[in-house]
């Protein structure tokens, strides 16, 4: 088409050299607003670029991966609504992996990033084994680990601080009188489910209250085992009086069991969820929940992941959310609560 746009017409409307459309629309590394203005000439003229060609050249598929454990979250869809737009600003493609928390198929996105399919990846594992360091050392490309990794680990990393938000809640719930403070867990071989039940018992001796086993559940992070565990601890425990759920779905669950036992929420039994999702707002009772920074997160990840694509080097980097209490009508009572206000506590060490 010899009258289509061409790389001169382009560098016209970009207002940049020639050389740069060129390193631009053949993947070299160039400055992020050069590619941007590009990137948008193109786009405006109708340019269309021959993908296959610029990748098996340039080794570069300006794909990005985000791989996450459960697509249906709300948790990741916080983090992919932030993750995409800053991605996307570049110039990269966002592909989705949901690994339903397989750790063979989080290893398996680790070994393909050999064949070069995407130029870097994203993840948000719930367990870390040693076949994911291993394969974390040797990845063929940049990789931003979402969720806790061992110290030492040499990743750009951006965690959660779930151990002073579970503080946070115990806190909240023992100001309010409660002291029969039930445990909801997810399975604790998880980074998540370790975490959260580790600062649910140092959080208990501290103010005074003894660990009992007997009010702590495990399940999985679903509404539905959420729903189980609470089922039986109200057969077995029935005076338990504040649940703390180590998120959001589980919590709900929780709500439905106590709503059809008759159990009056928060005049009964106080709930606490975690992640502070869009399902906390809306649920009945609104939920108070710990939000951990879902998108936040999301965000840092994207720009730690897009700086080394650019070129960036440096040592692993570590950036970590805090955690902030939101209280809902499920813990403070619809008059104390109001819909919803934001009570912001001290912040302490990350973990």
């Amino acid at each position: 088409m010899a009258d289509g746009p061409t790389i001169n017409t382009i560098a016209e409307r970009a207002g940049v050299s020639i050389a740069s459309v060129s390193r631009v629309l053949n993947g070299l590394p160039t400055r992020q607003e050069t590619e941007r203005k590009v990137m948008a000439a193109a786009d405006e003229l109708g340019y269309v670029r021959n993908a296959v060609a610029r990748s098996l050249k340039s080794r570069r598929t300006h794909q990005v991966a985000f791989a996450m454990a459960d697509v249906g979250n709300p948790a990741y869809l916080a983090m992919l609504r932030q993750i995409q737009p800053v991605l996307k600003a570049a110039g990269y493609r966002l592909v989705l992996h949901s690994t339903d928390a397989v750790a063979a198929d989080e290893i398996d996105v680790l070994h393909s990033l050999g064949e070069r399919y995407v130029d870097g990846l994203i993840m948000s594992p719930l367990r870390v084994t040693e076949t994911h360091l291993e394969m974390l050392a040797a990845a063929r490309a940049p990789v931003v680990i979402i969720g806790s990794v061992p110290e030492g680990t040499r990743v750009d990393n951006v965690r959660a601080d779930s151990h002073t938000g579970v503080r946070l809640a115990i806190d909240h719930l023992h100001t309010l009188g409660r002291r029969r403070i039930a445990m909801i867990n997810g399975p604790v071989d998880t980074v998540p489910g370790a975490a959260r039940g580790a600062a649910y018992r140092e959080a208990l001796g501290d103010l005074g209250l003894r660990h009992d086993e007997a009010l702590v559940r495990i399940g999985d992070f679903y509404r539905p085992d959420g729903a189980r565990a609470v089922a039986d601890l109200l057969e077995r425990v029935p005076d338990v009086d504040a649940l703390m759920c180590a998120n959001d779905l589980i919590a709900l669950g929780a709500l439905d069991v106590l709503r059809a036992a008759g159990r009056r929420v928060p005049e009964d039994v106080a709930v606490v969820g975690m992640d502070d999702t869009d399902l906390a707002a809306a649920s009945w009772p609104s939920l108070t929940s710990v939000s951990l920074g879902s998108a936040e997160r999301g965000k840092a990840a994207a720009e730690l992941l897009l700086e080394r694509l650019q070129g960036g080097g440096g040592e692993p980097r570590v950036v970590t959310v805090p955690p902030r209490l939101v209280v809902r009508a499920s813990t403070a009572g619809f008059e104390a609560a109001g819909p919803e206000y934001v009570h912001h506590h001290r912040e302490e060490g990350g973990k």
